[in-house]
C-alpha cells in the first residue's frame, strides 16, 4: 500500500465529516419483544423501527439473539455477533432489509431495484 499524501488525509477527513453530518445514524438500537420489531433511535431524535423478520439473518431468530443487537460504526450500522447479521441504518431507512438478492428472493424480482444501487 502506498503513502498516503496530506492532501488525500485532508479530503478523507472532509468525507468523514460530511457523512456523519448528513447520513442517518443510529444513537440506540432494540428489540421490542412485545411487537417483534428492531427500534433505532436515530442521532437526530427520529425513531424508526421494523419488524425484525423482514430482515436478512434475522428471520429465524430467537428474542434472545434479537436482543444482542448492538449500534456499530459510529452509529452507521447495526450488527448482531451470534448471528453473524449485519445491516446499515441508511439501507434500512430506504427499504432495504438484505442484499439485492434477499430483496428480489423474498419480495419477488419487482421490488425496487433502484434501492439496491
Amino acid at each position: 500500500m502506498g503513502e498516503l499524501t496530506q492532501a488525500q488525509f485532508e479530503d478523507a477527513v472532509r468525507r468523514g465529516a460530511h457523512d456523519l453530518a448528513i447520513k442517518p445514524r443510529a444513537r440506540a438500537a432494540r428489540y421490542d419483544r412485545d411487537s417483534g420489531r428492531i427500534v433505532i433511535d436515530l442521532v437526530s431524535g427520529a425513531t424508526f423501527s421494523f419488524p425484525a423478520n423482514l430482515a436478512q439473518g434475522l428471520e429465524q431468530a430467537s428474542a434472545e439473539q434479537l436482543e444482542a443487537v448492538e449500534v456499530a460504526g459510529a452509529g452507521f450500522g447495526l450488527h448482531w455477533e451470534e448471528l453473524d447479521a449485519d445491516l446499515t441504518v441508511e439501507g434500512l431507512l430506504a427499504g432495504r432489509f438484505g442484499s439485492a438478492r434477499y430483496m428480489a428472493d423474498r419480495f419477488g424480482q419487482d421490488w425496487d431495484s433502484e434501492a439496491a444501487e
